[in-house]
């Protein structure tokens, strides 16, 4: 799909949307971009499926509520749409902030990465989220992968003798 593709264009602003609100930890926005169906669904990050909608909205609530800082660096987003359902898939490179150590000071903050898929449907009222799937990056490069690990031990090496 071409970028210039409006259906695209609305779908990766409602992708934005969803990273924004996020940011900014308001819940009453996080709880519009939701479609209004108890078929949601969402990964995060090492998180088991949460199923319903009151489940998924409860889980932003405390990710907002104990999250003194996050900002989402959206690349390598790709939007797909196919009739009234789109799929965004994005690596999040997310920098965040734990807890301060003295009252009105930022914690010290954390960068990590993360890969998305984001899967949306139309509404009267717009793009609606029916699915996020969260994953952690565990290494930049698959193909360097082997690379990075040094050489494979050979049969007597890997028997310990």
């Amino acid at each position: 799909m071409s970028p210039e593709d409006p259906r695209a264009v609305e779908v990766e602003a409602a992708n934005a949307a969803f990273y924004e609100t996020l940011e900014r930890g308001d819940a009453a926005a996080m709880d519009e971009l939701w479609l209004l169906d108890d078929g949601v669904s969402c990964v995060h990050p090492g998180w088991p499926v949460l199923s319903g909608r009151g489940e998924v909205l409860r889980s932003y609530a405390l990710i907002m509520a104990h999250t003194e800082y996050i900002q989402f660096f959206l690349t390598d987003v790709r939007a797909q749409v196919a009739g009234d359902t789109a799929v965004v898939t994005c690596t999040e490179n997310i920098l965040s902030g734990g807890p301060a150590e003295s009252a009105g000071e930022l914690g010290p903050l954390v960068g990590q990465h993360a890969v998305a898929t984001n899967v949306f449907r139309r509404t009267p009222d717009g793009w609606r989220l029916w699915s996020h799937h969260g994953s952690p990056v565990l290494m930049e490069d698959p193909d360097h992968a082997a690379d990075d690990a040094g050489p494979a031990p050979d049969d007597d090496e890997a028997a310990g003798r």
